[in-house]
């Protein structure tokens, strides 16, 4: 057991037990994570610290060491976690969405979804947008991998709806890298700028953008 100091001084340590079963160490990962996704997205990267995080998950400083090598690990590990999640928020949406809707309905419950999952944890944005394109090389990879895996999810979308005769004749591959970056961009700037729409307005608006263009009809 590894103990933890009161911060006053006025109680003996509080011992930890170290987790034992796989769903105890899952638990424990999770409790790292969600403290350091709330560090991270406060200080930076640069500036935080692993005592931080420990501080933060109630837990000693060595133990976070036993679930991640280095602040980098835990980084990583974060970044993967939120694009798990992201993705899977995105994949409850599509799979929720009624066959017979309209053409446009599967663009506009990936947008929402997209939109929504950001707006309700701004802490991801920020680790997204703000620190990893600020850590250079070390981290390209894992982000470009992330952002492939995301575009990879609206290139299945477009290329259905091609087929289907829904959208313009297109390569999928670019439409789908153009609707992520548009996403990406708004999501970022509605971080520093609050417009006061809420998520469902802005997807919308996007899917009307990307489906009709500017051009009064």
């Amino acid at each position: 057991m590894v103990a933890v100091s009161d911060p006053k001084g006025s109680r003996p340590a509080r011992p930890i037990r170290r987790a034992m079963s796989d769903e105890e160490k899952g638990e424990r990962r999770s409790d790292i994570l969600g403290a350091a996704k709330k560090v991270f997205a406060r200080k930076g990267y640069h500036a935080t610290t692993i005592a931080e995080i420990a501080k933060a998950a109630k837990l000693s400083y060595g133990s976070i060491y036993w679930y991640f090598d280095s602040k980098d690990a835990l980084f990583h590990a974060l970044m993967e976690s939120e694009a798990r999640a992201l993705r899977d928020h995105v994949t409850e949406a599509l799979v929720s969405t009624p066959a017979d809707e309209s053409p446009e309905a599967p663009f506009v419950a990936a947008v929402r979804a997209t939109f929504e999952f950001f707006e309700a944890d701004r802490a991801v944005v920020k680790l997204l947008f703000r620190d990893s394109y600020a850590l250079g090389d070390r981290f390209e990879k894992l982000l470009f991998g992330l952002y492939e895996e995301f575009v990879g999810d609206i290139e299945v979308i477009v290329a259905d709806a091609g087929e289907r005769g829904l959208i313009i004749d297109a390569p999928p591959r670019m439409v789908a890298f153009s609707v992520a970056a548009l996403v990406g961009q708004i999501a970022h700037r509605r971080l520093v700028t609050d417009d006061g729409l809420p998520a469902s307005v802005v997807a919308d608006f996007v899917v009307s953008l990307l489906l009709n263009g500017l051009l009064p009809r």
